[in-house]
């Protein structure tokens, strides 16, 4: 398909009127009841996840009627869904509010990641922040910008290639393995410093600005990853696999290592081949 410039103003309208109209209103404005788990108590679905994506996928399909929408609560309830990636020749993948956790504890680091990809090829990525209306956006092949309402544009490059204990990273113990915990967390003293943001939405706008350096990711959703993923590649970063497959958001397990170069990815890939 071809995913041009208009198509892409469409849906960051789409998502950016979603914000304003479900998930603004209900920050820091939800009740206990409006708060449900779902695989486990860190695992929050809240009703301004369901509204928004009931929103874009409405709107979506009135814009786009030949468009597959893959949203993370629609997946909830069907699975099946994953498998439309593939074949699609439209397919919108949305987390409606990447960072529920943080979303329903009050605190301002939650987003809005949308992706489109054409028969299993991430075509366009976008990392929306409702809170300061901005944006981060990249087309396959286009470069990755920063973007608010007043026509600010700025092109993003990701950090410079750095020595190991100079980099800064992100990731979750908790999306390994109890018996990989460990292992994992004794290797953070080798860097300047691993976090996470509990929401992959900032971190890879974190990453694609260059103020950090790496992500490893255990939980492989496409959700989470495949609008990231592209942002970072057209900001000049690499990603992959572990096992050094190319990432595809029809891949769904990891762990997924994203670097600022492949010279940063084939370091940081020896260090953590524990994991494989």
């Amino acid at each position: 398909m071809t995913f041009d410039q208009a198509t892409a103003d469409e849906l960051i309208d789409i998502v950016r009127r979603a914000a304003k109209a479900e998930i603004l209103p209900r920050f820091r404005n939800l009740d206990a009841d409006t708060i449900e788990t779902k695989s486990g108590p860190q695992d929050l679905v809240t009703i301004a996840d369901k509204g928004a994506e009931a929103m874009i996928q409405r709107e979506v399909l009135e814009r786009f009627p030949e468009a597959t929408v893959i949203g993370e609560e629609a997946v909830a309830d069907n699975p099946a869904l994953l498998t439309r990636i593939a074949e699609a020749e439209m397919a919108v993948i949305v987390d409606p509010v990447d960072g529920t956790w943080n979303f329903a504890r009050n605190l301002t680091q939650f987003g809005v990641i949308l992706a489109a990809a054409s028969r299993g090829e991430t075509v366009f990525g976008l990392l929306y922040d409702p809170v300061m209306d901005d944006w981060i956006v990249a087309r396959r092949g286009c470069g990755a910008f920063y973007m608010r309402p007043d026509g600010t544009e700025r092109r993003l490059e990701v950090s410079a290639t750095r020595p190991l204990d100079e980099m800064t990273g992100f990731t979750s113990l908790r999306h390994f393995p109890r018996e990989l915990q460990s292992p994992l967390a004794a290797t953070f003293p080798g860097f300047s410093r691993m976090m996470t943001i509990g929401c992959a939405c900032h971190e890879y706008r974190t990453l694609a600005s260059g103020f950090a350096d790496f992500t490893l990711a255990g939980a492989v959703m496409p959700w989470d990853h495949a609008a990231g993923v592209l942002v970072h590649q057209e900001a000049g970063g690499h990603a992959a696999l572990l096992n050094g497959r190319a990432y595809r958001p029809t891949i769904h397990q990891g762990p997924l290592l994203v670097a600022s170069s492949e010279e940063s990815w084939e370091r940081l890939c020896e260090r953590f081949a524990f994991l494989l």
